[in-house]
């Protein structure tokens, strides 16, 4: 089975709360997360589970993104992706519900930016990978395909499908 991954980072927050943990969105990134949902619908991205940093902009992000998606999905919410380095991050992509073709995994930079650049195989439109290396801003997407399963996903191994680049 093919799997599909949506690499996301969280919208625009606010430069200021009483810890990082809290910062919330600022109403332009309320925005930006929802244009990023309609654009994820419109690209038939529709996931099959979520992995949502426990942020409180993250949790955010993912409410106005889901809703204007359409889905129904209630996230997985983990406080360890919110200080997770590459490597942890893709250990939870590893074990992530075998039977689920499409992982959605919201997180922070520069982790969600660094897994979308070597997790590709460097075999797709390099207009995308091009797109890819000039950054990944708040509510920008990478979405990559794995002809392997969850556990044996890493480096080099996807196929960089789409990137939508937030502002």
């Amino acid at each position: 089975m093919k799997r599909t991954l949506v690499l996301v980072r969280h919208a625009e927050a606010a430069s200021w709360a009483p810890s990082d943990v809290e910062r919330e969105l600022t109403p332009a990134g309320t925005e930006m997360a929802g244009v990023l949902g309609g654009w994820l619908r419109d690209q038939g991205v529709v996931p099959d589970t979520a992995l949502v940093s426990g942020a409180t902009r993250t949790r955010q992000t993912w409410a106005a993104l889901a809703a204007a998606a359409g889905w129904q999905l209630a996230p997985t919410y983990d406080d360890g992706l919110y200080a997770a380095g590459p490597d942890t991050a893709l250990d939870l992509i590893r074990f992530a519900d075998p039977d689920a073709a499409t992982l959605l995994v919201l997180g922070h930079n520069p982790t969600i930016h660094f897994l979308a650049q070597v997790l590709s195989d460097g075999t797709g439109d390099p207009t995308l990978t091009e797109s890819l290396m000039i950054g990944f801003p708040p509510a920008s997407v990478a979405v990559l395909e794995f002809d392997v399963e969850w556990a044996r996903v890493t480096e080099g191994y996807g196929l960089l499908t789409a990137v939508r680049p937030g502002r």
